[in-house]
């Protein structure tokens, strides 16, 4: 496993959920961590758990300048970038196809699929000049299976973004440069808040918790460069899903 001790890693969508523990997971590491989100005190709060490893940089991912800006700044400060996790995502409540609104379905696309695009766009040349790099597009068990639970805009987002993923690894692996879609299944994180029918606390303490996916991440970037996890699926062992399904087809 490689020491990640002094490396850099980028990670966006880090004030919350999957990216903050990715974050947080990544300076236990010994990784110095770059956090990105829309919320200063949210990256501040993150910033704390770091160990004194993390700055800061307040980013909405859906404006390419914005994301442009913040690589360049990470650049002149660290001179490279070792791993990058695109975590930013949305999703709204009101997201079928029966009354999500136009707007709704652009925000979605702007912060889920644009904004992962931006930053990978932002990241390949330097990755690809260092001969080494890792990106970790988190996408979804939604980025696999269509479902009426996420809605047509961030289904199609996280179809997107993985197709995306795997054309990094198509067109970068000659240059180090390796791409992993991570596909979670139901993870207790603050996006459960806008499910149009709420999620209890005892469905959620069942799911795949925030900091799994964090040593998951973590995992990912300590493996060796000549090694490239194309995907990952991680969900619940409980899986609502699954176990709705069986109750309405297995025989009693």
């Amino acid at each position: 496993m490689r020491d990640l001790t002094h490396k850099v890693a980028w990670i966006t969508g880090a004030g919350t959920g999957i990216g903050e523990a990715g974050a947080i997971a990544l300076a236990q590491a010994g990784m110095n961590v770059v956090i990105s989100g829309r919320r200063l005190a949210k990256l501040e709060a993150v910033a704390a758990q770091c160990q004194g490893l993390a700055t800061i940089e307040v980013l909405d991912v859906s404006s390419k300048e914005d994301v442009q800006a913040v690589v360049d700044r990470i650049v002149a400060k660290f001179s490279r970038i070792d791993v990058m996790v695109a975590s930013a995502g949305i999703n709204v409540k009101e997201r079928n196809w029966h009354n999500v609104s136009l707007e709704d379905w652009d925000s979605v696309i702007r912060i889920d699929l644009d904004g992962a695009f931006y930053c990978c766009k932002a990241v390949l040349p330097i990755m690809k000049t260092q001969g080494d790099g890792l990106i970790i597009n988190i996408s979804s068990w939604a980025g696999k299976h269509v479902s009426v639970v996420t809605g047509p805009a961030y289904t199609a987002a996280k179809h997107a973004m993985n197709a995306m993923n795997e054309s990094i690894n198509m067109e970068a692996c000659t240059y180090g440069v390796r791409a992993t879609a991570i596909c979670p299944g139901e993870v207790a994180t603050p996006i459960l808040d806008n499910r149009p029918i709420p999620v209890t606390q005892e469905d959620r303490d069942k799911m795949v918790q925030a900091e799994d996916c964090g040593e998951v991440i973590r995992f990912l970037a300590t493996l060796p460069k000549h090694v490239c996890i194309n995907d990952m699926t991680i969900s619940p062992t409980w899986n609502r899903g699954y176990v709705a399904a069986a109750g309405s087809q297995l025989p009693r």
